[in-house]
């Protein structure tokens, strides 16, 4: 099962960019009250150098499965989602698989990969 969630985002709209830090501020705010809330465990923030492609930075968020599941379809996380891809370019929201998870995944794509050949 997905135990972590990867939120990636290019560079800010235009003429949008004070905006884009407002609504990352509220983002970070966000993901901190759920880590305290223990709906997660953990988030970290990235910002890439400049590199010529679409991705400028990322979030990873990580935690119980059943939890994460339950925070995508939250109104708060969509209305969230919603005013980011309204500031920035190439937003994306994606389920994750880290540890024992992405392990138990592993071992099925191998499995998988044997019965077929």
């Amino acid at each position: 099962m997905v135990n972590a969630i990867f939120i990636g985002w290019g560079p800010a709209v235009r003429g949008r960019e004070q905006k884009s830090l407002q609504v990352f501020g509220e983002a970070v705010a966000y993901w901190t009250r759920l880590q305290q809330q223990g709906e997660i465990d953990s988030f970290e923030t990235y910002a890439l150098e400049p590199h010529g492609g679409e991705l400028g930075g990322f979030l990873i968020a990580r935690g119980d499965p059943e939890k994460l599941a339950r925070l995508r379809n939250n109104e708060e996380f969509i209305r969230l989602n919603t005013r980011a891809q309204l500031i920035v370019e190439d937003f994306g929201v994606v389920g994750a698989f880290t540890g024992a998870e992405l392990e138990s995944l592993f071992n099925e794509f191998g499995a998988a990969a044997g019965e077929l050949g």
